[in-house]
């Protein structure tokens, strides 16, 4: 008889624990998120991989530039001037325009490749800028009001290791010239330019 009553009580404990794990399967099924639909997907994905309009504001920087670039290695004392060319134009189906630079940095020859355009999907500019001067990249984010953008940079700094945050503004005076100027920490921590590059339309 005891035996019976312990066997009932088993049979009972276990079928509440089948209970128990099957409701939480379905609980879990039920919360599960729907797989995404295969149409509205390849939307999505269409509309973030079309270029517009924000694209097109960009085509104030495509073509052949001579440069001058003033650049303060220290803000108490005059810029150091020097010359190059900026090879930009368009890639990869009109998202991203393509810079190659080749000047002069501190008398040594210096050459830069860097890229911008617009991400559909964060709704901001982006760039990235890779040089001779170092092995670190430079990586950009932006906003564009009229024929001026102002993106917020980060790249490492070989004095410390650490990342600098620095600011950019590219303003399109029309369409021969515009004016790329950067700013960083100083050496009281406070902003200060450290750099203008103005680009002038090859003839």
């Amino acid at each position: 008889m005891r035996h019976g009553k312990w066997g009932l009580s088993l049979a009972l404990c276990t079928g509440l624990v089948v209970a128990a794990a099957s409701s939480a399967v379905a609980q879990d099924k039920k919360a599960a998120p729907a797989p995404p639909d295969a149409k509205a997907a390849m939307e999505a994905m269409q509309k973030a991989a079309t270029p517009g309009e924000a694209h097109k504001k960009l085509d104030g920087m495509v073509g052949t530039w001579d440069t001058k670039v003033s650049m303060w290695m220290d803000p108490t004392k005059p810029p150091e001037v020097s010359t190059g060319t900026s090879e930009n134009k368009w890639v990869l189906g009109n998202r991203y325009v393509e810079m190659q630079y080749q000047g002069t940095f501190m008398g040594q020859p210096f050459s830069g490749i860097g890229y911008q355009g617009y991400d559909n999907t964060t709704k901001k500019y982006i760039g990235t800028w890779m040089d001779t001067a170092s092995t670190a990249m430079m990586n950009s984010t932006g906003t564009m009001t009229g024929n001026v953008m102002k993106a917020s940079s980060t790249m490492a700094d070989p004095m410390t290791g650490k990342m600098e945050k620095l600011a950019t503004t590219l303003t399109v005076k029309d369409k021969d010239h515009h004016t790329m100027e950067m700013w960083g920490a100083g050496p009281d921590g406070k902003q200060v330019k450290m750099m203008e590059i103005e680009y002038t339309r090859k003839k």
